[in-house]
């Protein structure tokens, strides 16, 4: 709308226009909490992704640490059954 269309409307019909405008305005701010809500909440899965990870590649580290002392141990078993045979 022009600015001359503007100048020739009443009060009544500029009140509509405004109010009009300030319901798009509160659905427009309305979208874009949700959108910034949804936005956080990626963020949040990207970053625990990335903790669960992270806490798998450890949880791996240290069943492995603990396979290796249980054959360590069966290893020493068998050396003690050996030498009390001879």
């Amino acid at each position: 709308m022009t600015e001359k269309e503007l100048l020739k409307l009443k009060k009544s019909e500029l009140l509509e226009i405004m109010l009009a405008q300030s319901k798009e305005i509160d659905s427009l701010r309305e979208q874009l909490a949700k959108a910034k809500a949804k936005l956080k909440d990626k963020k949040i899965a990207i970053d625990e992704s990335g903790s669960i990870a992270e806490a798998s590649l450890r949880l791996t580290k240290v069943f492995e640490e603990a396979q290796k002392a249980a054959d360590l141990y069966v290893e020493n078993i068998k050396r003690r059954a050996n030498q009390e045979q001879d």
